[in-house]
């Protein structure tokens, strides 16, 4: 499912709402430093063919083509989301991109918000960080408690070090929102009492502004992957709700 587009949609997200797509990375291939089991895009493997990246000005004249054109039309925008095929950080320079679209925003779009869907493995870089912090919704993944387990669902590159993430997710003050991928395969359960209290322990140290708590939905490249039921998350995330926490569930 890779993008074709820099600036793709509007789609409907059951997350986001209306929202309008910006791919930071090849059109005809991916780049991801995880590998996850769940991707939508595929393997990392095999989205090899295409290493181009758009530069600063490609996003900004193909957001601006866009962003007239659904205004003309009438077209809702409620999101801004940079998702695309594999991880938008790694674009060498997604910090001045960010500057690019929160300027259209404001000029074009202004009842947008704009989010950026990311693994969260580089919020250990400032100015990576920095850019995160500018936006409305920065949506950091953590589908793990453990490195153990985060090695069998996201498949990290060579270095990724969950601790590392979460000191500096911290930074952050709370002013992010956690995103979490809940399912079972052959060899792990997201369910398991263990992993369960992990990740509560997790989202209690960072204490961010809000949790989305989701399930597959979509076709995954691995296979014996299981989702979990709406009611099945609520009861996951019933103990952080019962302690003030902000909680949205996505379940089948």
């Amino acid at each position: 499912m890779l993008r074709e587009e820099t600036v793709f949609g509007p789609i409907r997200s059951r997350r986001l709402g209306s929202s309008l797509g910006i791919n930071l990375l090849p059109v005809r291939g991916k780049l991801c430093n995880f590998d996850c089991i769940y991707c939508e895009c595929g393997w990392n493997r095999d989205g090899r063919d295409d290493t181009a990246l758009p530069s600063v000005e490609d996003v900004r004249s193909a957001l601006e083509r866009k962003l007239l054109q659904v205004r003309a039309d009438g077209i809702p925008v409620d999101s801004i989301t940079f998702s695309g095929d594999g991880e938008p950080t790694l674009h060498p320079r997604f910090p001045e991109i960010i500057d690019a679209v929160l300027a259209l925003r404001d000029r074009l779009c202004p009842g947008a918000k704009v989010s950026v869907l990311s693994n969260a493995t580089l919020v250990w870089k400032p100015a990576v960080r920095d850019a995160l912090r500018k936006v409305d919704n920065p949506i950091l993944k953590i589908d793990a408690p453990t490195d153990a387990l985060a090695a069998r669902i996201n498949r990290p590159a060579p270095g990724y070090n969950l601790r590392r993430t979460i000191e500096a997710l911290k930074l952050f003050e709370g002013d992010f929102i956690l995103q979490t991928m809940f399912l079972s395969g052959p060899d792990f359960d997201s369910s398991a009492p263990e992993v369960l209290e992990g990740w509560r322990d997790l989202v209690r140290e960072l204490r961010p502004r809000a949790v989305m708590a989701y399930t597959l939905d979509r076709p995954a490249p691995a296979e014996g992957l299981r989702p979990f039921t709406t009611a099945q998350i609520e009861a996951f995330v019933r103990p952080l709700r019962d302690e003030g926490f902000e909680v949205s569930v996505f379940g089948k």
